[in-house]
């Protein structure tokens, strides 16, 4: 705990409404210096509209006080958060996938009111250091999109640190990384913490948050529930707090040697990409992948979703062997595919979270004229949404509103 250092920021009596519906009500934050402190709540309950007063997107309702670091700001601006050192990684990471490692963690140093020629070498200088603070090593000429998506949010941080940022909010940052990935990302976060800067860590994996962070503050349906010591805390009582809900957290061991195998892939291989891989899936059955960078699991992934044609093996789906020419014909088999970077190849965000939810899906709710039946969209979309309990405004709302 850091209980002696001076507080990086202070929220108090912090409300927002948006069209009538209140996404905060009253709420108080505070995090201290060289602190790693965990935001935490069920989605939809208020955290991204907090990050957003916070940095000055939003404007709260009259009333709220806001303290950074020992000073009263009357008005939260995007300029004024950023001048006193706040700076957010969300989870899409905001990245420009066609700039150098470089260029993107020195990109705030290229901006300016007035034209200027860019000095390659102090972008190369900004960048080595932040990288150096960091503790690590990446190609400064690499594409940021040939980059995994663990060095991604490497070379986020390192953007964050070239603008000098004292608070630094972390939004999910481990949602797609492996346990070997999270766990480097976590030491960067320590390293962080032990030079003083503060550190807000949003994120649903409560038994890391427990682990890295000194206290979490939980809030639910917009109201401040409380701020919790994370010793002695354990992830079911936290999600308890999270949810107001009672769970069951043990878990029961099925057999199912003897259910009908849904997927056997024999002796599938790619050149350079994996080799001779063998898996059977039952129904009923969840089976784990996991290797390391490079180990070839997301090709395989692809490989298994008709997005990447194997060289040599067969794959066999409900007892049919498949030879899988695109992603249509894996949907067509009833196979999908959640991609490891959701954002950018998950989703279309500019469409409405209703179109997203469909997508895969049109032929169920075309009509005999051939034209999509709006009643059948809206009662898919609802009961996904019912069901799913995904807290949206409507369901025509871009889906990047989520």
């Amino acid at each position: 705990m850091t209980p002696d250092f001076p507080l990086a920021i202070r929220l108090s009596h912090v409300s927002k409404v948006f069209g009538g519906v209140r996404a905060l009500d009253d709420v108080a934050f505070d995090v201290r210096e060289g602190e790693v402190h965990c935001l935490a709540g069920e989605n939809g309950c208020g955290k991204s509209t907090l990050i957003k007063i916070i940095t000055g997107v939003y404007t709260p309702e009259p009333g709220a006080e806001i303290e950074v670091f020992g000073e009263v700001v009357p008005r939260m601006t995007p300029d004024a958060a950023r001048a006193r050192g706040i700076a957010v990684i969300w989870q899409d990471l905001a990245l420009f996938p066609e700039m150098s490692v470089a260029e993107n963690i020195a990109f705030e140093t290229l901006l300016g009111s007035v034209p200027r020629a860019v000095s390659h070498a102090s972008v190369h200088k900004a960048a080595e250091a932040a990288l150096a603070r960091l503790g690590v090593s990446l190609d400064l000429e690499a594409r940021l999109r040939t980059l995994p998506i663990a060095e991604r949010q490497i070379v986020a941080i390192a953007r964050a640190l070239v603008q000098d940022a004292r608070l630094i909010f972390m939004d999910e940052p481990t949602a797609s990384l492996t346990q070997s990935e999270t766990d480097a990302l976590l030491d960067i976060v320590r390293n962080l913490s032990a030079k003083g800067v503060a550190i807000v860590f949003v994120s649903h994996r409560l038994q890391e948050v427990l682990d890295i962070c000194e206290r979490v503050t939980v809030v639910r349906d917009g109201r401040l529930v409380g701020v919790f010591p994370t010793e002695g805390m354990t992830p079911t009582r936290l999600t308890e707090l999270m949810t107001g809900k009672t769970f069951d957290m043990s878990v029961m061991a099925r057999d199912v040697s003897g259910a009908r195998p849904v997927l056997e892939v024999r002796g599938l291989s790619r050149a350079g990409e994996f080799e001779d891989i063998d898996l059977t899936i039952r129904a009923g059955e969840v089976l784990g992948l996991t290797g390391l960078i490079g180990a070839g699991r997301t090709e395989l992934g692809h490989a298994l979703f008709g997005m990447a044609r194997p060289d040599r093996g067969t794959i066999v789906i409900d007892g049919q062997e498949r030879r899988l020419r695109s992603n249509r014909d894996a949907i067509a088999a009833g196979v999908a595919y959640v991609s490891e970077d959701r954002l950018a190849l998950g989703l279309i965000q500019p469409q409405s979270i209703a179109d997203n939810a469909v997508m895969a899906v049109l032929k169920r709710i075309t009509g005999p004229t051939g034209r999509i039946s709006g009643r059948a969209k809206s009662d898919l979309v609802g009961n996904w949404i019912r069901d799913l309990s995904v807290k949206i405004g409507r369901p025509e709302d871009p889906v990047s509103t989520l």
